[in-house]
């Protein structure tokens, strides 16, 4: 059997990490047509993403045929698997949600605070319209969402779509792993964690290596600073031995802009006065990386694209592909349905969590309930996260504002409506049901 896959976003920078795990699991997944699709001001970068595609598919001498499109539907046509890697609005729109919260003294970051949800609220509808389609098209097709906010998009998908088989990535877990590994001197593939919560909220409450438990060693080692476990795309902090002593968990990178807020918006005040925004920081590094994509001797995804932080992308989205085509019956961490597994949460919220993978999508693994310390921030999350979502679909303005006002990055009520507003305001192009 053949397989096609189509990426939706297919001219964004991260796109040659999944041509390379496509490229590499060919023996066991065997991609046969693998079609880029993108709008018309994606058309140069999709059209250069296309051209390495095929210089490395020639260098790795495999069959795969390697098209980019503008015609989302023509794209769908037959495909097996559907990778999301959006951006509504692109950098420039990712840059004003950054610049005015920072602007009022708040923290502007793209899948957190008044930034995450205002990415949602210009996300949603458009890969709602994407599901539609697929649904319609390729009903059979399991649709992979590397599109941020991650498990916000998930939930909607699920929950508001005719199309049921959607499943959310982030790396974050991935490589929370090899970060640990490293830590621990052991092979990442021997090491598991025990995940619970919310993507970018998700914490590990015990760390395994081959079977055994490591975690005090794992928290002794944070705590003697040995280490850093965060992406390019997010400024390392140090944890203190206080926090992670009495909480008992391991925190993920983004944990600082919610444990450390203060020291976070000192930062990026700091770094916003001296360099700008990181959009308009990524904004450099990607126009950095097209220039070399568009070299005719690169013929393999280069080194350069961990400044990105895309590094663990491919490994994420091609290793899921590959465990449901084959129905490997592994374990990994994605966005999926509740369904009991956190009682604390409504059944069908999105969670992040360990899953065995199968043929017919992923089953979560129950781990019991939310460990005290957190239970009543992540109930919090799901919470605002369920009034993005409303928001996003509905354009209700009350709704929007309550989703500002119980983000734990805001929760001021007179800057939750300004900002909102202002950012509103700056993005009324994309948010169509915002202004019915």
């Amino acid at each position: 059997m053949s397989l096609k896959v189509v990426i939706i976003g297919g001219g964004s920078s991260y796109t040659p990490e999944i041509l390379e795990g496509l490229i590499q699991r060919q023996p066991t997944f065997p991609v046969s047509e693998i079609v880029l699709v993108d709008v018309k001001e994606g058309q140069e970068k999709v059209e250069t993403i296309c051209q390495l595609g095929n210089r490395m598919i020639e260098e790795a001498e495999v069959n795969i045929k390697l098209s980019w499109t503008l015609d989302r539907k023509s794209a769908l046509q037959g495909a097996d698997f559907v990778s999301t890697q959006i951006r509504i609005g692109g950098l420039a729109a990712r840059a004003q949600d950054e610049r005015i919260p920072l602007k009022h003294g708040l923290i502007g970051q793209e899948t957190n605070g008044a930034g995450g949800i205002m990415k949602a609220f210009r996300t949603i509808p458009v890969l709602m319209e994407v599901a539609e389609e697929v649904h319609e098209i390729c009903p059979d097709a399991w649709m992979i969402n590397f599109t941020n906010p991650a498990g916000m998009v998930t939930e909607a998908l699920l929950n508001h779509s005719a199309h049921k088989k959607v499943i959310g990535v982030c790396n974050i877990p991935f490589n929370m792993r090899h970060s640990t590994a490293e830590l621990l001197q052991v092979p990442p593939e021997d090491v598991s964690i025990r995940f619970i919560g919310l993507n970018h909220f998700v914490f590990g409450d015990r760390v395994y290596v081959g079977g055994e438990d490591r975690t005090e060693d794992v928290f002794q080692k944070l705590i003697q600073k040995e280490f850093d476990y965060s992406p390019a795309n997010i400024m390392p902090l140090d944890w203190s031995e206080t926090f992670i002593k009495s909480t008992k968990l391991l925190p993920n990178p983004y944990h600082q802009y919610y444990f450390q807020s203060e020291t976070v918006l000192e930062k990026d005040l700091k770094a916003y006065e001296e360099n700008g925004t990181r959009a308009e920081i990524v904004q450099e590094l990607e126009a950095s990386l097209f220039e070399l994509y568009k070299q005719e001797s690169l013929r393999e995804k280069p080194e350069e694209l961990e400044k990105r932080g895309g590094a663990f992308y491919s490994q994420v989205a091609c290793s899921l592909m590959d465990s449901i085509y084959n129905n490997k019956e592994d374990i990994q961490t994605v966005n999926t349905w509740n369904h009991g597994t956190i009682p604390e949460l409504p059944y069908d919220a999105v969670i992040e969590a360990n899953c065995v993978i199968t043929k017919n999508g992923p089953k979560p693994i129950s781990i019991g309930e939310i460990p005290t310390p957190m239970r009543g921030m992540i109930q919090n999350m799901k919470a605002m996260e369920e009034l993005v979502i409303k928001a996003s679909i509905s354009g209700d303005y009350e709704d929007a504002y309550n989703a500002f006002l119980v983000n734990p990055l805001i929760q001021d009520e007179k800057k939750a409506k300004i900002v909102l507003d202002e950012l509103i305001k700056a993005h009324k192009d994309y948010l169509p049901q915002f202004n019915r």
